[in-house]
Formats: C-alpha cells, sequence, structure tokens
C-alpha cells in the first residue's frame, strides 16, 4: 500500500500522495532521522522545526489536494512512529572519513584526487578529537546534498 505524507511547519505545509516505500524512505526518512534539511513539496524542511506524519493505506485518486489528504486521513493508518523506528534501526552507524595527509593542502587534494577516503567510526573521531591528539591537524565536515555523488566542491 502506498504512503501519503504531511510535513508541516507553523507557517508552511507539503503534502505528497502515494509514495512507494522506497521514494518514503530517500526523500524523507533518511534525511529526517539524520536531523539533516531536505527538500520536499517544493520546500525545504527542518526535522527539528517540522512535525511528520506518516499515512499508510490505498492509493488516492489526486483531484485536490486538500481532499486527497482528507480521503487520506479517513482511510489509512497513522505509521509515522513505526516507519522512523524501522528507518533508525536500519540507518548505517556514523562514520568519519579519515584522510592522511602533511597539510591542510595536502587533505584538500587527496579529497580532489577522486580516491574514496578511509571510514573510520564516528566514536573513533570523537575521541581523537576529544584526546586533542597532536596528530589531529583538522576536521572538516562535509554534508552530502541529495542527489550529488561525493566528494563535491563548490
Amino acid at each position: 500500500m502506498p504512503f501519503h505524507v504531511e510535513i508541516s511547519s507553523p507557517i508552511n505545509r507539503a503534502r505528497v500522495l502515494n509514495l512507494d516505500e522506497a521514494d518514503l524512505r530517500k526523500a524523507v526518512l533518511e534525511p529526517w532521522i539524520a536531523g539533516l534539511s531536505f527538500a520536499f513539496g517544493e520546500r525545504d524542511w527542518a526535522p527539528r522545526e517540522s512535525r511528520l506524519t506518516i499515512l499508510e493505506g490505498p492509493p488516492l485518486a489526486v483531484v485536490d489536494y486538500d481532499d486527497g489528504w482528507e480521503s487520506a486521513l479517513r482511510g489509512a493508518e497513522d505509521v509515522t512512529r513505526q516507519m522512523l523506528e524501522a528507518a533508525e534501526a536500519s540507518a548505517p552507524a556514523q562514520t568519519a572519513v579519515l584522510i592522511e595527509a602533511d597539510s591542510m593542502n595536502g587533505a584538500l587534494k587527496e579529497l580532489r584526487s577522486g580516491r574514496s577516503p578511509q571510514q573510520i567510526p564516528w566514536s573513533n573521531a570523537v575521541e581523537r578529537i576529544a584526546a586533542r591528539d597532536p596528530d589531529v591537524t583538522a576536521v572538516i565536515l562535509v554534508v552530502k546534498r541529495s542527489g550529488l555523488s561525493w566528494p563535491q566542491f563548490f
């Protein structure tokens, strides 16, 4: 059965009907559980500032989205909690990227080289940073934007 989704904030609202599970996961659940802003329904949304509702029910013919959402509310089950819990359970463990280089410029050249950097558990990276490891020269936060292959520089 398809999913019907509403994301709302005090000012805006977006509703999308008839999503399959793969599209729901990629478009909404993955960025939501990661706490990342994402585009949905022609707007950008921040999970901390928004409310998510996921309904599972029969496919809906879309004539008017407000009428469609009302139909979804009447004929579908609210599965928001279950879908978020399932997405969290299947999410990959957080990782950090380790780049070994002699300098910051060397690290940037390594990133631009196209070779895949080594991934390490996030907890290891946090330990090295917190311990003020003298071998850690810099920490760079890179957020992957949806639809782009990693790494991308602007």
